[in-house]
């Protein structure tokens, strides 16, 4: 409702004033509308603060819907006389603000306030959010006397959940905040009442957390926006958009920069791509049998395989691309049938894919040695195997980071920047699934929660998450090819 805070709705405030009002003002608006990220974003936090509560037993829920506010109130007030050990999603409101407390714990003659989060370490951005809801109770009577968060363990490894959440202590960070909360209550209520506050694009849009709004606050950035600077850090990049310099052309002679941001403004002051000298021996290695290769995995904030704690990116699926005869390619793949464990048959598929390669290719190949040495830790049958595979891996991105910049990169290394900068040909827009995190949650749903897709839908979701990952490793096959041409052509000198 417009005329009430959330503890929610402060925590955007707290972001910014613009967010604020949207939200209230605008929440139909497209931005807000779940996609499939926020939709899992939801989905895993609720099965996380669930579980939390058997972490605190022998409480009452308050099981109402949020906009039943009177029913809410009457039955976390008649949970609290009652003498309940805890209460969760205990009600509140004062100074127009409502606040739903995941759980509120009786102890040592007061309550300890407890916030659960899904992520496994406290973040700047909770403490906010527990202040308001322990300014809240605190008004209305109840005695708060410690503040926790309770988030996931990264310590934790399946099967033993016994250790699954962390109850952080953050009464003093709480305590230190409390003094500024009534003064921010007034402004955001002042907010909400009134027009649109216009804040505008500011530095808090480059530090604070994503932004649904985004593209209605942010400039059109260009490869010559300053804010595409390769690793510079964000005073600097502030700096010089309050001094009216937004373009990388007019940078003041005197801006530090790292080297690889010097070679970005040289190639676009050249308004082409820089190749360094370099480059010919940095692709070296990449001679023989390649097989290229790239894994899809699954995050999840329970986990649910052997050795694996919240969050573990779990590999399940892997395409191949294998030279057979020079410009002669055969491709194979894997992609698990349900969640179980698949790391047995995989490690075969993945085994026998690689079989008589010179080197394995893979695009920031950490994520690939890493999700091999996860196989390998569950079928120590393969594990001497696996280990030739990781030893044989061999990792473009450095030659392109060490010895390439094109204008288009717009200062980032990763594949979907330079792919269609150096292979202009190959995209992935003619595809149903063309980002790597969409094809990790829909991954998650299609293995672990299939229910929640028709079964008439998913033999077409496998299809276009298999085409998905074999785009992937036919992009390096096309990235390497370019690179060895690059690479025999006028180099530009890059110190």
């Amino acid at each position: 409702m417009p005329q009430r805070l959330s503890k929610s709705r402060f925590v955007a405030g707290c972001q910014c004033h613009d967010l604020l009002w949207w939200k209230v003002h605008e929440p139909g608006a497209p931005e807000l509308v779940p996609d499939i990220s926020l939709e899992e974003r939801f989905e895993q936090g609720n099965q996380v603060g669930e579980l939390a509560r058997t972490y605190v037993p022998d409480g009452v829920l308050i099981d109402l819907p949020h906009h039943a506010v009177k029913e809410r109130l009457a039955a976390t007030h008649e949970a609290l006389q009652s003498g309940a050990a805890a209460v969760y999603e205990a009600t509140f409101i004062e100074d127009s603000v409502f606040v739903a407390v995941d759980i509120l714990e009786r102890a040592n003659g007061g309550y300890n306030l407890i916030e659960v989060k899904s992520s496994t370490s406290v973040k700047d951005e909770h403490i906010p959010d527990i202040t308001v809801q322990t300014h809240v109770l605190r008004k209305a009577g109840i005695d708060v006397q410690r503040m926790e968060l309770m988030h996931l363990n990264r310590e934790c490894r399946y099967p033993d959940l016994s250790n699954l959440f962390v109850r952080a202590d953050v009464t003093a960070q709480v305590e230190d905040t409390l003094p500024q909360i009534p003064q921010a209550i007034v402004n955001q209520m002042h907010v909400i009442e009134g027009e649109f506050p216009a804040t505008g694009f500011g530095k808090h849009c480059l530090t604070g957390r994503d932004c649904p709004f985004h593209d209605r606050c942010w400039p059109k950035i260009d490869t010559r926006h300053v804010l595409t600077l390769y690793r510079t850090d964000v005073n600097t990049k502030w700096g010089l958009l309050q001094r009216g310099i937004d373009s990388i052309l007019d940078l003041p002679s005197d801006t530090s920069l790292n080297k690889l941001a010097q070679r970005q403004v040289r190639a676009i002051k050249k308004g082409a791509a820089i190749i360094g000298p370099g480059l010919a021996k940095a692709l070296e290695p990449f001679r023989g049998r390649l097989a290229h290769l790239d894994f899809e995995t699954v995050g999840l904030a329970v986990p649910v395989w052997e050795g694996f704690g919240p969050w573990h990116q779990m590999p399940v699926q892997f395409s191949c691309h294998v030279e057979v005869t020079p410009g002669q390619f055969e491709h194979h793949k894997f992609l698990a049938e349900s969640g179980v464990d698949c790391r047995s048959e995989m490690a075969a598929a993945l085994v026998e894919s690689c079989r008589g390669a010179d080197a394995v290719v893979a695009y920031n190949a950490g994520f690939e040695r890493n999700c091999i040495r996860k196989i390998a830790d569950a079928v120590p049958g393969y594990a001497t195997e696996l280990g030739e595979i990781a030893d044989k891996l061999i990792d473009p991105l450095p030659a392109v980071r060490n010895y390439v910049y094109d204008p288009e990169f717009l200062g980032s290394f990763s594949l979907k920047n330079v792919l269609p900068a150096l292979v202009p040909d190959l995209g992935y827009d003619d595809l149903e699934i063309s980002e790597g995190e969409v094809a990790s949650l829909y991954l998650s749903r299609l293995l672990f929660r299939p229910h929640t897709i028709p079964e008439e839908e998913r033999p077409t979701l496998r299809d276009n998450l298999l085409e998905y990952c074999k785009r992937d490793t036919w992009a390096t096959v096309r990235l390497v090819e370019t690179l060895k041409e690059l690479a025999t052509g006028d180099a530009t000198t890059v110190n």
